[in-house]
């Protein structure tokens, strides 16, 4: 099948009109579209960046200002009854999201609100008696009832902008609140109102000013809102899906579940029901199957403007903390922050390094949705860990070669150039646990899924992983100062043969090292390999 005899993809394409006058694939939502857009409704929903929050602003514009015109042979043509067309105002906040003081961003909001209202009436003069929220509320007070639909896309950008200076933020909020205070005196007008963005900052009396705006973030019946599930893309790309095991060589089963593996996983509801795919790191796929399985969702724009501003100020949990199970309160996801009381195990749910698995009672357990997040999650640590330096610039590149072709020296000389970088003063080897916690995040950040304390019926291993045709299983011991090493590498050693461990990866090309950790010289000191 050649690639030009299939339909286009949506790659990059955020203006639903444009994907449908270009015949590109349009995963069908608009069943959801109908719920959301039926009733005279004010909506917010939150979801990580490159999820499609755009597309469906640009398509419920579309709905209100043209009707049915581009919904062709789509599901909410013979659902959708309002004949009626509406004046659509629609918004972006990351236009106003670089600025440096609270006038500057006042005059480009004001700025803002001025071009995109003036078509439904708004003549704004410069005045020292009327602000823009007076002069918008006083045209919205002339407009019909039920007569104009607000969308708003990346609300929280020009916040997150300088959540690290808490002056300035709550001066943004300030403004940002008497916008909303406008639209409240004067929600006549509004027949809907839509608001997206990545995280929530409700509670600090932004939406307070907003009577009843219904935050569907968690709603299990928009858990599916964007995003792929599994029967869409067996059903709208399986061209793509047969195109693509013929290029890599592979069973279609074989290849869907290393798809799912990969880039599957994110969960938005409260009940925890419901899985999609991150469509930017699958539509990508398609694009370029022949790349492999490259960590797009994360390449392609980095961390996310929340978490830099975040990182500036305030530090992750401790690496060590990289592969355990974490919780949160219900309450921390479906309420809000300012940017005192961040939750750090909630802003990286939020913006999707983290992703609801299962829920108990008020209890979120969440974890790291597919190898793609789990491997960027593993890279922040890694900045952390080595004072902002990459796993290259320690003197680890390529980890994933080395431990397919190298032999085990070559492996803890790799380990020791890491752990001469590592920030000692605020990341110490402390333990075994420590030590293991590092590496374990050092091989997570090359793209591995290595395995901590693996269990069998004799014990449990302290970190096996897997790389090409060959497995590797590490039994690690930490030396204090003047304690016997070499009695150290033989326990290790021992502890290896008589608790059998890897006796069930032996049809593999398995190499088992003890190692020993000198917490006076910063290094591994005694080493041994053996199959």
């Amino acid at each position: 099948m050649r690639k030009d005899t299939l339909q286009d993809l949506p790659l990059g394409t955020s203006s639903f009109e444009a994907l449908r006058e270009a015949g590109e694939i349009y995963v069908d939502k608009t069943d959801f579209i109908f719920r959301l857009a039926s009733k005279r409704r004010k909506l917010f929903l939150t979801r990580p960046r490159r999820f499609g929050k755009s597309l469906l602003i640009s398509t419920l514009e579309s709905l209100f200002k043209n009707g049915l015109q581009y919904f062709r042979n789509l599901k909410i043509e013979k659902l959708w009854k309002d004949e009626r067309t509406y004046n659509v105002v629609r918004l972006d906040f990351s236009e106003i999201r670089d600025f440096r003081s609270s006038d500057e961003f006042a005059k480009k909001l004001t700025a803002l609100i001025a071009r995109k209202f003036n078509p439904v009436g708004l003549k704004y003069q410069i005045s020292e008696l009327f602000s823009m929220s007076d002069q918008l509320s006083d045209c919205l007070a002339t407009l019909p009832t039920n007569s104009l639909v607000l969308l708003i896309d990346e609300y929280d950008a020009p916040l997150t902008a300088c959540l690290n200076d808490f002056k300035l933020f709550d001066e943004v909020r300030l403004k940002l609140a008497s916008f909303y205070a406008a639209l409240k005196a004067n929600e006549a007008a509004f027949r809907f109102i839509f608001i997206t963005g990545i995280t929530t900052f409700n509670k600090t009396s932004i939406f307070s000013e907003l009577n009843n705006i219904s935050d569907i973030s968690l709603s299990p019946e928009y858990g599916t809102l964007l995003g792929y599930t599994h029967n869409e893309v067996k059903a709208y790309f399986a061209d793509y899906l047969v195109q693509s095991a013929t290029i890599v060589k592979e069973k279609e089963e074989k290849l869907f579940a290393e798809l799912a593996r990969q880039y599957d996983g994110f969960c938005f509801d409260r009940d925890a029901s419901q899985k999609v795919f991150a469509p930017w790191s699958l539509l990508n796929f398609f694009e370029d199957p022949r790349s492999g399985f490259v960590d797009y969702w994360f390449e392609s724009g980095g961390k996310p403007n929340v978490l830099q501003k975040y990182l500036q100020s305030h530090s992750l949990r401790n690496p060590k903390e990289y592969g355990k199970e974490k919780t949160v309160s219900i309450n921390v996801l479906s309420g809000a922050s300012d940017p005192n009381s961040l939750s750090d195990i909630g802003l990286l749910t939020q913006t999707g390094y983290l992703t609801i698995k299962k829920v108990e009672g008020e209890t979120v357990y969440v974890g790291y949705p597919n190898s793609e997040v789990r491997t960027a999650m593993a890279q922040l640590y890694i900045e952390q860990l080595l004072a902002g330096k990459t796993l290259e610039q320690a003197g680890a590149d390529r980890i994933v070669h080395r431990l397919e072709t190298k032999g085990a020296e070559s492996i803890v000389c790799m380990l020791n150039r890491l752990f001469a970088s590592l920030d000692y003063v605020n990341y110490p080897v402390r333990n075994e646990a420590s030590l293991r916690a590092f590496i374990q995040v050092f091989f997570s950040g090359a793209g591995l899924e290595p395995i901590v304390e693996h269990h069998n019926a004799h014990g449990r291993s302290d970190l096996e992983v897997r790389a090409g045709e060959k497995v590797w299983l590490f039994e690690l011991k930490v030396a204090k100062e003047g304690e016997n090493s070499e009695r150290l590498l033989r326990e290790a050693i021992e502890q290896i043969r008589e608790r059998r461990y890897g006796y069930s990866l032996l049809d593999k090309t398995l190499i088992r090292v003890a190692l020993v950790f000198s917490l006076e010289k910063k290094e591994f000191i005694r080493w041994k390999a053996f199959a």
